[in-house]
């Protein structure tokens, strides 16, 4: 999906982070936010978007389907340098489909979660971490994101699923990555945010020995669509939030989020998000990445000027940290 459908505050200590389970996972120093971007696979993007803003992302997304046949379905190594080589994470959202135009391909049989659970996918998950592991360099992977909802075919309530697969095909591909020695790769549990008939998350969380950040994706879809009104940051996330840590102490990234134009004012939005509401309401939130995209909707940062302002005015704080990694130097 790479947009989704669409208190009292539970601990306002900072958590203190573990390395995880197959090696150091990457985690923000001490009271900072990684700020991440997803706009393209292109680095001159990259590059254009640092000078627009004034500061690198910390944090750089792309999307790779299991099922693709023109070679992106393996792991990235030389994207992953190239990110690595401007100081920044990859963080890749690595998905078991054939990906087709959202919202199509919610049925695709052949990724049905038994299938990954019975090994059908085992040498292909293999040669990946090995992959992974020869590059050495620290990345996120975020597999299978919005389990919870129900437009892709690793949704238990779709493609022939059944409930409590989701985890034990987590729990499977964690396991390979553990046996091949695989330790550089974070792991990232990402919901979408719940919704109203959505499965608790409390059905899909694989448990801490597998994760090492949750996450959360969601959207401010202003007047755009018919059901859609105008929420704040806070009113998009701050449901999920709670629910999320019921489960787990682990640091939160938001994953996916932006706002369009329509309805409100997204110059605003953006201000209150970075400037207030984030570093005031939602103390174990460490990573947000913006999908720097159009799609259904424009969702991008540069959307208009006094966006476009109003997120450089924002990253002007310290609480943002870029580049704060070790530049990669290959190997």
């Amino acid at each position: 999906s790479h947009v989704s459908s669409a208190d009292t505050q539970a601990s306002q200590a900072t958590p203190t982070p573990m390395p995880g389970p197959l090696g150091t996972a990457v985690l923000p120093s001490d009271g900072k936010i990684l700020s991440g971007m997803y706009m393209s696979g292109k680095l001159d993007d990259v590059g254009k978007f640092g000078q627009a803003t004034g500061k690198h992302a910390s944090i750089l997304l792309i999307y790779q389907g299991w099922g693709s046949k023109d070679g992106s379905q393996y792991f990235p190594s030389s994207w992953a340098s190239s990110i690595r080589s401007q100081g920044a994470i990859p963080m890749i959202t690595w998905e078991p489909w054939v990906e087709k135009e959202y919202p199509q391909g919610n049925n695709e049989p052949d990724f049905a979660l038994k299938n990954i659970i019975s090994g059908k996918f085992d040498s292909y998950i293999k040669s990946w971490a090995t992959a992974a592991k020869a590059w050495k360099g620290p990345f996120f992977l975020r597999f299978a994101p919005e389990m919870n909802g129900n437009w892709t075919p690793w949704s238990e309530s779709e493609n022939g699923n059944q409930a409590g697969e989701f985890v034990r095909a987590w729990r499977h591909i964690h396991t390979i990555f553990k046996d091949v020695g695989t330790t550089n790769a974070t792991w990232v549990w990402c919901p979408n945010i719940t919704y109203q008939g959505a499965t608790p998350l409390s059905e899909f969380y694989p448990g801490d020995a597998y994760v090492d950040w949750t996450a959360m994706d969601g959207f401010n879809w202003g007047s755009a669509r018919a059901n859609s009104t105008w929420q704040s940051f806070s009113q998009v996330f701050k449901l999920t939030y709670k629910d999320i840590l019921k489960l787990s102490k682990k640091p939160i990234m938001v994953a996916e989020t932006a706002s369009i134009e329509q309805g409100g004012n997204k110059a605003d939005w953006i201000t209150q998000t970075y400037s207030v509401e984030l570093p005031e309401q939602f103390p174990n939130i460490r990573a947000i990445v913006w999908f720097n995209q159009q799609t259904q909707e424009d969702w991008r940062i540069n959307s208009s000027a006094a966006s476009l302002a109003a997120f450089t005015a924002a990253m002007r704080s310290s609480l943002y940290t870029s580049n704060t990694f070790a530049k990669y130097t290959g190997g």
